[in-house]
């Protein structure tokens, strides 16, 4: 099955409304219609930024998505600084991070909480982009295929079978985050093929087949060819490079390289 890549630019807690008008404006002079045609590029700013940047891509009519980083999975209520699926969907975010290592590991987002959540951004019907991934010490502890495993089961705990095949997978080591280590190109596909082995356990293989997997990692403009070269590896989640128009589009456009 052909499944059409997807590079996303997670930007984190980086950048101001303006700097993102700014990052997007650049990002677009780069990229062609052949290059939206051959893949889906996004951007994930912070919160503050969305309203800027979905004003700039419509009045543009720039076919950069738009996703956010989070989301509480209540739709409305008293809980105070959070942000709900319907107000992203009402700002025309197409994808919404779920799992993320950072929020698992500082904020104390279990599995439990990820499913809510892909529940929440399901039912606002926009995409979940599910991330999984092991520490250093789960990997020298040889249990990678063990956490991805588990941490996939868990996060798609009572999701039908045809939503998780319209979703995002990312695999993204957390050893490689914001490390300037990078997986080698054989190990991010094995890790990526985990989550594909573990979506066709639980649902089929024509499932597993459609769902969209990632890596993400310290992807930069240097290595990205080699990992989109993977059988398994459909995009990339890409961090710090994503904060610089010149290296997002030369990953956003690996195929040209």
């Amino acid at each position: 099955m052909s499944r059409k890549p997807i590079i996303a630019g997670n930007w984190k807690m980086n950048l101001t409304h303006l700097e993102g008008i700014a990052l997007v404006q650049n990002l677009s002079y780069h990229l062609t219609q052949d290059d939206y045609d051959a893949t889906d590029v996004a951007v994930i700013p912070p919160f503050t930024s969305l309203r800027s940047i979905q004003t700039l891509i419509e009045g543009d009519r720039l076919a950069i998505r738009l996703g956010a980083q989070s989301c509480h999975h209540e739709p409305s209520g008293a809980y105070t600084g959070e942000i709900a699926a319907p107000m992203l969907a009402a700002l025309a975010c197409e994808f919404v991070l779920a799992g993320h290592s950072e929020r698992r590991a500082l904020f104390g987002e279990d599995d439990g909480v990820v499913n809510s959540k892909i529940k929440a951004i399901l039912g606002a019907e926009m995409t979940p982009i599910l991330c999984v991934g092991e520490t250093l010490e789960e990997r020298d502890a040889d249990q990678v295929e063990a956490v991805i495993s588990s941490q996939v089961t868990g996060s798609l705990a009572g999701i039908a079978a045809e939503d998780v095949a319209g979703m995002v997978i990312a695999y993204e080591p957390v050893w490689a985050i914001g490390t300037g280590r990078t997986a080698l190109a054989s190990d991010a596909n094995d890790g990526c093929g985990v989550v594909r082995r573990t979506v066709a356990e639980l649902h089929g293989q024509d499932t597993a087949d459609a769902v969209r997997v990632q890596y993400g990692g310290s992807v930069k403009p240097g290595n990205v060819a080699e990992l989109m070269s993977q059988p398994e590896i459909d995009g990339a989640l890409v961090g710090g490079a994503s904060l610089t128009a010149d290296d997002f589009a030369v990953i956003a456009r690996f195929k040209r390289l």
